[in-house]
């Protein structure tokens, strides 16, 4: 693979004689330092450390400018951070590449004016169209002082690992598993978002090669062997909801796979649709060359209903595990992928599991309970972080196993981890935690399977959304919070009033007093569809980074202001009322690929 890189740029003043040389290891020295910052801290989806490339000299005018900038053409560069503790000539040096998302670093000191040369550059870049984030410590360094300050490091980070997570996207394909599922609008796939926001191709799959694939055996045999055992004995059943039911014929009739063999069928769905996304060197083995190349996927959905799961065992298995940091073959990188192929969940998804490194939850945002509600239903008010109301996070049956919490910190906590950090302990807890119930005959005539859990530990986590608002275009919605545990019988309750066979996540979003986060009411009055994602951790500073590279504007969010990073140049468009400073940067600038 050729990852996306981030390539650092040392600009120095270019006056020989004296001056230069003088600067020349202070300046490279930065560069190597931020070099090793990134890539001690930072990793790839599949685990690898991210990679930085240096320009091979320092940069003190256009001529080394361009040499840097051909360096960078053959290494797959995504993103510049120039580095500096001096005046250098901006217009010269600055990274004019319209293609990489840009950063740079001035060294606060007084002895060389780096402060100057970020403020004379950043005025450059906005003047040229082209945004550049602004990173400048808080607090004066003494010239020899080789340490990066806590506030610097962040930002830098904060910057790479959203400029990786672009670089990530780009060229790769959101694979759709059908069509429209019924009716949701944000399973109609929009072209433009992907290929001009997200610089990616979106392509569509008919859910009949799944039958397929089945029908003639295009799957490693010897892993499906593996992989049924490992669910066998790890996926205990649940409630069957369609016991004692005297179901009408035109339910009974279409069940076409017994329901013995539902654990097979969906295991193999599981690999078929993996192997569609991803390639499958064994298929090649097998004679099947074109069906080995894949689809060169970092995310998908699949429709599902109803055209499936009219007659054929649903699809909650496959998107659980997939989602999931682990599968039967052991801890592995979690997929975005999105049911009832959801794009815009789906978008969601990935933005929030290259941003956070955990696996991506959805779900139905399904029901805001107040205080007095939870209490006249179940006879208890809530207590604790779940006081002022909470909100019902399910979904049918096709949530990742991580958001049941059931992993452990080193604290013994209740957690989501990465996937490089899953123990077979934390799996194990996983999968006990869950049990899989039979699906509903009355909404999957074809059976299958669902997740069935409740988030047993609170945690900090995120929730997003993508949406699509007419004459705007694309915009993501935000709300940090925690899950909550509700006592077993508020739970219970709750949980079977609405369905027992499905996974429940109860959320509590963290409140501002103002706006859409005036109280837990006001975030689910002012959510813009019935889905969402949540990962883990408070990320949302994280996802308005991103948000501001792709040039996609944040609609609502409750992430405070000291967190908020974005290019210089947002400044232009309005310092007090950020939100609309935001839109008409977004608007100016127009999507990232034009």
């Amino acid at each position: 693979m050729m990852y996306p890189k981030i390539g650092i740029r040392p600009t120095i003043d270019g006056r020989w004689g004296g001056v230069r040389e003088s600067l020349e290891e202070q300046t490279m020295g930065m560069a190597k330092a931020a070099a090793e910052l990134i890539s001690s801290q930072l990793k790839y989806p599949d685990g690898t450390p991210v990679q930085c490339v240096i320009s091979e000299t320092t940069i003190g005018g256009g001529a080394e400018a361009a040499k840097c900038a051909e360096q960078f053409s053959k290494e797959n560069v995504c993103a510049t951070l120039t580095v500096t503790p001096c005046w250098c000539y901006g217009s010269e040096t600055f990274d004019m590449d319209p293609h990489t998302i840009k950063a740079v670093w001035g060294f606060n000191g007084t002895e060389r004016p780096g402060a100057v040369y970020l403020a004379a550059v950043l005025a450059a870049h906005a003047q040229r169209g082209l945004p550049a984030f602004s990173i400048y410590g808080h607090d004066v360094q003494d010239m020899g002082d080789k340490s990066i300050p806590k506030d610097v490091s962040e930002k830098i980070l904060k910057f790479a690992k959203c400029a990786v997570s672009v670089g990530l996207m780009k060229n790769k394909a959101y694979v759709n598993f059908g069509s429209v599922s019924m009716g949701i609008a944000g399973s109609f796939c929009d072209p433009v978002l992907f290929q001009k926001y997200l610089g990616m191709r979106p392509e569509w799959v008919d859910m009949t090669e799944i039958i397929r694939r089945i029908t003639l055996g295009i799957y490693d045999k010897e892993e499906f062997e593996k992989a049924l055992a490992w669910t066998k004995s790890h996926c205990k059943e649940g409630f069957d909801c369609n016991s004692g039911k005297n179901l009408p014929e035109i339910i009974t009739k279409s069940k076409v796979v017994p329901a013995d063999k539902d654990w097979e069928f969906v295991v193999k769905m599981t690999m078929v649709v993996r192997d569609i996304m991803y390639g499958n060197e064994k298929l090649k083995e097998m004679g099947w060359h074109e069906e080995s190349l894949g689809r060169n996927a970092i995310a998908g959905g699949f429709q599902g209903q109803r055209m499936w799961t009219d007659w054929l065992p649903n699809g909650d298995f496959m998107e659980a595990i997939m989602a999931s940091t682990f599968d039967w073959n052991g801890a592995k990188s979690p997929i975005a992928f999105a049911t009832e192929n959801d794009t815009l969940n789906g978008v969601a998804m990935l933005l929030g599991t290259l941003v956070s490194d955990k696996s991506p939850c959805f779900h139905d945002v399904r029901t805001y309970w107040s205080a007095d509600a939870c209490e006249r239903v179940t006879g208890k008010k809530p207590q604790g972080a779940a006081a002022q109301g909470f909100i019902h996070l399910i979904n049918s049956g096709a949530t990742a196993l991580d958001c049941t919490g059931a992993s452990k910190n080193e604290n013994g906590e209740g957690c989501m981890k990465s996937w490089w950090d899953m123990t077979e302990s934390d799996i194990n807890a996983c999968t006990d935690a869950t049990d899989w119930c039979r699906a509903n005959y009355e909404y999957f005539r074809g059976g299958g399977f669902s997740s069935h859990f409740k988030t047993q530990a609170e945690m900090p986590i995120t929730m997003l959304r993508v949406n699509i608002v007419e004459g705007v275009g694309p915009v993501i919605q935000i709300a940090e919070g925690q899950t909550v545990v509700l006592e077993d019988d508020v739970h219970n309750t709750l949980d079977v009033r609405t369905d027992r066979t499905w996974p429940t996540t109860w959320f509590v979003p963290r409140l501002t007093g103002e706006g859409g986060f005036k109280d837990v009411y006001s975030v689910m009055a002012n959510w813009g569809a019935n889905h969402g994602v949540t990962v883990y951790g408070h990320v949302g500073a994280e996802l308005i980074t991103l948000a501001s590279m792709l040039r996609i504007p944040v609609s609502m969010h409750n992430v405070s202001h000291d967190r908020i990073f974005r290019p210089h140049s947002w400044a232009a468009f309005g310092t007090e009322m950020l939100e609309a400073a935001d839109y008409k940067a977004c608007s100016t600038y127009g999507p990232l690929y034009k």
